[in-house]
């Protein structure tokens, strides 16, 4: 089919397509459809299959000419969008009329169809570009709060004696309810054999410090006044009067930091000194990761600020609207029930996805920045660089070598891994070019704080 087209870009990366069609193969796709029907058509006073093209013209020619119309837009396009040289609308823009095109077969038919396609970025700027980076060190009081909870995560829980009173790291169990202003039980707030360590917080009234010092058995009623600011929207501002009582008291029996311990943990341990040593090395590894991270998103942030980016509409829609179906499966529940649930809490789908969007916007144009520079940059990853990578994964989940490639052996999972080197070796270089000072003066412990 000899078409003529034209393409012209408008905003946020879409294009309008107009297509002119030469009459003779619109009308030769009119005839073909005419004799489609003439031999399946039943009309009466003819027979099946021995309709004159003039009747069916007749009874149904406007129909037939949308149809034909419509076929003859839609193979059109099929082939034009199968040149490898176009621009191709994103797999999830469809192209739409931008207006009905006019139904005669007796010209030629002119069309021009809308759609989003991927956003040109050139030259992307680099200059003057500085990200902080905090100053971290790995002091002896995070390594002494790894062996805290190797010694809790070993220790041999007991019960306390009866007349033990509870203290700060014992394990409670509490019945407890709130109480109106006439001492009478507030119904649907009574909850038995609630378990939790005291000095946690973690518990609804914030009782630790009124159970602390109770004894198995004893029952007592405390009012509790709770600040405007509080997390929990039900108790900020309010005085509530609980009566709690402590059904049991247990302890954690921790045991002594010594080689035996470091033995009990794993087998590779001799000593304590291994255990230690193996801890540091653990916590500097994650210390360099999360100063990589840190040092990735500043510089995407960077690239973002500095490169101008019109991002289609359904490009965005579409990460949105993938969001909400994760938020869905978190939820372990449909799309449709999950905008139940936040309609009743005063909240709607619609504003939520808004308050999305700024970050979605930020993401997208982010990811389309460092694809770009991975084809600009040509970065690609050797089998030696792929196999030292299997090492290295190997060393740090302290399995063999042979786990790690049989984890990677599908096509997808091995892409992924590639991928990813791809990027480290692509932000090594960039960060090479950009500034990097230090920051503030971080603890360990802040830097992992969400």
């Amino acid at each position: 089919m000899n078409v003529t087209k034209k393409i012209e870009k408008i905003e946020h990366s879409a294009v309008e397509l107009t297509v002119t069609i030469p009459q003779a193969d619109l009308s030769k796709e009119y005839n073909q459809l005419l004799a489609k029907y003439a031999k399946s058509a039943q009309i009466p006073g003819f027979r099946k299959g021995h309709v004159p093209s003039s009747v069916l013209e007749r009874k149904f020619g406007e129909s037939l000419k949308s149809e034909a119309v419509a076929d003859v837009i839609e193979k059109t396009l099929g082939d034009i969008f199968d040149e490898d040289d176009f621009q191709k609308p994103l797999p999830y823009s469809q192209p739409t009329l931008k207006e009905t095109p006019d139904l005669t077969i007796d010209k030629d038919l002119t069309f021009t169809v809308v759609y989003d396609i991927m956003p040109e970025i050139k030259d992307i700027n680099m200059e003057n570009i500085e990200i902080e980076v905090p100053v971290v060190t790995i002091t002896d009081s995070e390594l002494q709060e790894e062996l805290k909870t190797i010694q809790e995560r070993n220790a041999l829980v007991v019960d306390k004696k009866d007349n033990d009173v509870a203290a700060k790291d014992d394990i409670a169990t509490i019945n407890y309810c709130e109480l109106d202003e006439n001492n009478n039980i507030v119904s649907g707030s009574e909850r038995e054999d609630f378990v939790f360590t005291l000095g946690s917080g973690q518990n609804l009234f914030e009782l630790d410090n009124d159970v602390i010092g109770m004894k198995k058995g004893e029952t007592k009623e405390v009012s509790k006044k709770y600040k405007k600011d509080h997390p929990h929207e039900e108790l900020a501002g309010t005085t509530k009067k609980i009566r709690v009582t402590l059904t049991a008291l247990k302890l954690r029996n921790l045991p002594e930091l010594d080689d035996e311990l470091a033995q009990d943990v794993s087998e590779k341990f001799k000593t304590l000194d291994d255990l230690k040593a193996d801890i540091k090395k653990n916590l500097e590894n994650a210390l360099e990761n999360r100063l990589n991270e840190i040092k990735t998103t500043a510089l995407i942030e960077k690239l973002v600020e500095k490169n101008s980016i019109d991002l289609p509409v359904s490009m965005c829609d579409a990460e949105l609207n993938s969001r909400w179906r994760m938020m869905a499966r978190q939820f372990q529940t449909t799309t449709e029930q999950l905008e139940k649930i936040i309609t009743s809490s005063g909240q709607t789908k619609e504003k939520m996805l808004e308050e999305w969007k700024p970050d979605v916007e930020k993401a997208l144009k982010g990811g389309l920045i460092i694809e770009q520079l991975l084809k600009d940059k040509n970065i690609s990853v050797t089998d030696e660089e792929i196999e030292a990578e299997f090492s290295k994964i190997a060393e740090k989940a302290n399995v063999s070598v042979e786990e790690v490639k049989k984890h990677y052996a599908d096509k997808q999972s091995k892409e992924y891994l590639v991928d990813n080197l791809k990027e480290q070796k692509l932000y090594n270089e960039l960060f090479e070019k950009v500034k990097i000072k230090k920051g503030e003066k971080k603890t360990f412990a802040d830097l992992f704080k969400k």
